[in-house]
């Protein structure tokens, strides 16, 4: 008889409860390598464990990876998903230990799939691929405040940026021979070069963020997981706004929107696609909006099929 777990976790700590015979055993632990560490050893006791836990940003991933590695049943669920679970349950109140049992209450009641960890070498590209552009936001920042610092400061300003340019550098470097290296993200690689608008710069982003493209069974489940797909707010004669969804890693999002400018120009398929919205009379940013979802959809249909980019065949 499985044991659900529900796991409530933010930067600092986690919450956790087990729910047995309709009663809990709660507990807190630091979200550090030694908390985990204690939490599954914990979390062992119990026949047959399945912890559940929210998608949250990088606060979850070493707890789940922990969970995987030590062959502990584990579902990372979307944070949609457990609110819609709570509403059902016409809950008011919200607290961390509340939140871990409403958790290990869906987990209970709905089994969730278990998450399949990504391989190593796809867990490393991904924390390169988040660096560098934790290096780029903080060379862009020290660039905005050379143009308005005071001429005392700006050698200091000037130093920190050449460190960053060089970090930059190097961990380009150091992306582009993980990917050489194997062959997995090679191939895929290959494949992705073979598509108008997506270059060198977007490549790594994809491969690091999207995973394994079997994981999605449509490319709308695709466009979904990238918080590119419009909400609609309708409702009786009232028609709302649809902006995005944007509850998928913006890193990826970010990643697409200059390619999508550049395709929508030297992509064949796209251009055709964007020159339709237009003469529909979608605004521009609409547009940009749909050849992001687009241009994504058709990387993970290359990437799914194995086969480089027809545009004969997408026109089809």
């Amino acid at each position: 008889m499985l044991t659900p777990v529900g796991v409530d976790i933010s930067k600092h700590k986690f919450d956790v409860a087990a729910w047995i015979d309709g009663k809990y055993k709660s507990k807190a632990f630091a979200n550090t390598p030694a908390g985990i560490e204690a939490f599954v050893i914990w979390v062992g006791q119990f026949e047959q464990p399945h912890v559940c836990l929210e998608a949250t940003n990088v606060y979850g991933e070493a707890l789940s990876y922990a969970l995987a590695d030590g062959e502990i049943r584990v579902s990372v669920v979307n944070p949609a998903v457990i609110a819609a679970f709570a509403d059902t349950e016409l809950s008011r109140s919200k607290t961390d230990k509340g939140d871990a049992k409403r958790i290990a209450r869906y987990c209970a009641l709905h089994r969730p799939p278990l998450w399949q960890p990504a391989p190593r070498s796809e867990r490393e590209l991904t924390a390169m691929v988040r660096r560098l552009e934790n290096l780029l936001e903080m060379r862009q920042m020290e660039q905005n405040r050379l143009a308005v610092a005071n001429v005392t400061v700006q050698p200091s300003i000037h130093t920190h940026i050449d460190v960053c340019e060089q970090q930059i550098k190097q961990l380009r470097k150091q992306i582009r021979q993980h990917i050489d290296d194997d062959p997995d993200l090679r191939q895929r690689r290959d494949l992705l070069d073979t598509i108008p608008g997506i270059g060198p710069a977007t490549i790594p982003v994809l491969l690091g963020l999207l995973g394994d493209p079997s994981q999605f069974t449509s490319a709308k489940h695709c466009a979904s997981y990238a918080g590119l797909t419009p909400v609609t707010d309708n409702s009786g004669v009232r028609r709302g706004a649809t902006p995005l969804s944007k509850r998928g890693p913006a890193l990826l999002r970010k990643a697409l929107y200059m390619p999508a400018l550049v395709a929508m120009k030297h992509n064949p398929v796209l251009r055709a696609f964007a020159q339709r919205l237009k003469a529909r009379g979608k605004a521009g940013k609409e547009v940009v909006c749909a050849v992001m979802r687009k241009l994504l959809t058709i990387a993970s249909a290359v990437l799914r099929s194995g086969l480089p980019f027809n545009p004969n065949h997408t026109l089809a």
